[in-house]
């Protein structure tokens, strides 16, 4: 039996698992973290389904529009299933407003999201005249709090094991597993002294608003709103180089204010939490696999890290080709042992 260690429990972690498990259901899966939970930087994150090259420099756009298709694909389909409220997914409409026209006409996922269109100038200046172009679609938001736990009782359910402990160096692994796969992101620059990692911290406001029920985004603004169950999530920073996790009150303060010229339904809106959180950027997002001679030992390493902002909208799409590569990798390691 092959045995494949996962590395990092964030969203791109879980779903590589569940995949692995998919792809080579014989396997031994065991998912190795020194977080988990509530704990990790994906459990706060947003779950907007709007992929974008711009933040996923270095990788041709038809490779991430494959990615983005496949997650699309399985998002969609918790959507409409009878697990929606279980795994937290939803369709939901709304619109991005620009002074940009190339934000707008032809952006990534067009052809992926559903009943797309550029509004007319009419439209624009009736809906948000503070902006010169817009456009309406619906997508799917993906609410990590809900969907992580799903995942992890669908990996437990299925064989898989969990061991809490943070991994310094891949050394410690040959001879204990066949294959590592690696989703630690940001810990991949100590893990792999990768100098290609960046941290961009995140701070968001979660209001009660149950009056709005789109998503709306200002690009350009750096403002937004997305719908979840109990709150709306509204943002939001990008703050390149920056890794601390500190919410700052003048900095939600500002996200407030900013929110409110973008929709001004916000006002009055209670505000009922706040997270902070560091995301894992690396141009390009590293997704190959290597074989490794460590002390004599082989072991097989896949590398699926590195998503940023882009981490929910990717992460199925990345987790079906790591699971694959994981896969190339155990049927060699199955007929060496024949040899």
């Amino acid at each position: 039996m092959v045995r494949i260690a996962i590395l990092g429990a964030g969203i791109v972690g879980l779903t590589t698992a569940v995949n692995v498990q998919r792809e080579i259901p014989l396997a031994s899966v065991t998912i190795i973290a020194d977080k988990f939970g509530t704990d990790t930087t994906s459990s706060g994150s947003g779950g907007f389904f709007r992929p974008t090259t711009t933040l996923v420099r270095g990788v041709q756009p038809e490779t991430v529009k494959e990615w983005a298709k496949d997650s699309w694909d399985y998002f969609f389909g918790l959507a409409m299933s009878s697990q929606s409220k279980e795994t937290g997914h939803s369709l939901v409409s709304g619109y991005i407003f620009s002074d940009e026209i190339t934000d707008v006409e032809a952006p990534l996922f067009k052809d992926i999201v559903l009943n797309f269109r550029v509004l007319s100038s009419e439209e624009q200046k009736r809906i948000n005249p503070n902006f010169k172009y817009g456009c309406f679609f619906t997508t799917i938001v993906t609410q990590n709090k809900k969907f992580m736990p799903w995942l992890m009782t669908w990996f437990k359910k299925n064989g898989g094991q969990i061991d809490m402990w943070k991994v310094n160096k891949l050394d410690e692994l040959a001879g204990r597993y066949d294959i590592v796969i690696n989703c630690t992101g940001l810990g991949s620059r100590q893990l792999l002294k990768d100098q290609a990692m960046y941290p961009a911290k995140g701070q968001l406001v979660l209001v009660k608003a149950p009056w709005i029920r789109m998503f709306v985004l200002g690009l350009g603004h750096n403002s937004y709103f997305i719908p979840h169950d109990d709150y709306i999530i509204v943002g939001g920073t990008r703050e390149k180089g920056v890794d601390d996790q500190d919410v700052v009150q003048e900095v939600q303060d500002d996200i407030l204010k900013r929110a409110a010229k973008l929709l001004p339904q916000i006002k009055g809106a209670k505000v009922v939490g706040s997270w902070s959180g560091v995301r894992p950027h690396r141009d390009p997002v590293r997704l190959e696999k290597e074989i490794r001679v460590i002390n004599g030992k082989k072991l097989g390493v896949v590398h699926n890290y590195g998503h940023g902002a882009n981490g929910v909208s990717l992460s199925w799409g990345t987790a079906i080709r790591a699971a694959k590569m994981a896969k190339e990798i155990a049927e060699q390691v199955a007929q060496s042992a024949k040899l």
